[in-house]
């Protein structure tokens, strides 16, 4: 198996998979004790058999005066698609290092979900499903940071890309000939918007989970969580390092005033009492505390459950169940259980009736919620009546 540490080596290489109509991608990172992760190896594979020409290895760590700019180029080829398995992750990387998103884009985990092979199907089901191989876990665990590495370490990596490439072929024939591509297509609309991978400080305090909606408390929850973020992105550290989240409810509660009112707290962690963070701290909490009702964060209500019709809901569930298999997609690819209920009580703007989820569940969805069809049992499955 090649490994590449230069340009010129990873510029040949993407010419060669510029002639191709695709390239498997995965990558190898860590990100337990930085903000964002480390990229550690990039495994690339192309159609062939040949392991010196078509599957390789891009060493980052190694090759550290290697520019990574010859594969953004190849992810920008608008000719050859880019295939990831559940791809979100190793996207934000490659944004996060050359502000890129490949494109065109396929993810073989949603196009399995498309494709009847359960919700958030794993990598191993698919290989050992459609190529029918396994893989080798043994190596599952390893630190990617730490050189040199062994060659079970290299094929488990390599076998992340080798193995993709019958799983896409597969699946891209099978949703040809279903006409479902455009649905898979649909669905890659998140992962290629760039808000998808940025995190404005500002908007941090929406991540953390608040058991009141009170916009003096929020205020501070606001502070405080968009102080921890711009900490984390400038140091580079995860934001639990900074302060988690438990602690960040505690201190919005407490609105602690001085070094010594920190000392005092239950959760926040003893690095977080002092310095630089303390300093912090204190400011987010006085600046929400002091915050104009004007700018403090506003909070739609949460809509009141009770008034959901809980029979209708039920059928709406019995509904999704009974298309899901009807066409083969897993039910929550289609809609979720908060979906349904935000039907239930009136809601006409969800996800699950628009684009091919209304042709799929939508359309019938209304058309039950309006009493113009009904459901009815005949054997094992569910049929639709006409009312």
């Amino acid at each position: 198996m090649r490994t590449l540490t230069t340009t010129q080596d990873l510029a040949a290489y993407c010419d060669h998979a510029s002639k191709f109509d695709y390239v498997t991608v995965d990558t190898e990172f860590l990100r337990e004790r930085t903000y964002y992760a480390k990229l550690c190896l990039i495994q690339l594979a192309v159609a062939g058999d040949d392991p010196e020409k078509d599957a390789v290895l891009v060493d980052p760590i190694e090759g550290a005066e290697m520019s990574l700019e010859p594969l953004f180029d190849l992810f920008r080829n608008e000719n050859v698609v880019k295939v990831f398995h559940a791809a979100r992750q190793d996207l934000e990387i490659f944004y996060t290092e050359g502000s890129v998103i490949p494109a065109p884009l396929f993810d073989t985990q949603v196009a399995a979900m498309v494709c009847n092979f359960g919700e958030q199907v794993g990598y191993e089901t698919l290989v050992r499903k459609i190529a029918k191989s396994s893989v080798d876990k043994s190596s599952r665990f390893t630190d990617w940071s730490r050189r040199p590495l062994s060659d079970a370490q290299k094929n488990y990596a390599l076998a992340d890309v080798t193995h993709l490439r019958v799983i896409y072929e597969y699946l891209a024939k099978r949703l040809a000939s279903t006409k479902r591509l455009p649905w898979v297509e649909e669905e890659m609309a998140v992962l290629r918007a760039p808000e998808t991978y940025v995190i404005e400080p500002e908007q941090a305090w929406r991540r953390v989970k608040v058991r009141t909606n009170a916009p003096k408390f929020l205020a501070i929850v606001r502070e405080l969580a968009q102080f921890r973020e711009h900490y984390a992105q400038t140091k580079n550290v995860p934001r639990s390092r900074v302060f988690k989240d438990d602690a960040l409810l505690e201190m919005s509660s407490t609105k602690p005033k001085t070094l010594n009112d920190l000392g005092k707290s239950r959760l926040l962690l003893r690095e977080a009492r002092k310095g630089d963070i303390a300093e912090g701290i204190l400011a987010a909490v006085a600046k929400g505390v002091n915050c104009p009702p004007e700018d403090m964060p506003k909070v739609p209500p949460a809509r009141d459950k009770s008034t959901i019709n809980a029979a209708l809901a039920d059928l709406l569930r019995v509904l999704l169940k009974a298309k899901a298999e009807e066409v083969g997609v897993a039910q929550k690819l289609i809609a979720t259980a908060s979906e349904l209920d935000d039907i239930a009580m009136g809601d006409r703007d969800g996800l699950a009736l628009k684009g091919w989820r209304k042709k799929v569940f939508g359309e019938d969805a209304l058309r039950l919620c309006s009493g113009e069809i009904a459901l009815t049992a005949d054997g094992a499955s569910v049929k639709i009546i006409e009312l």
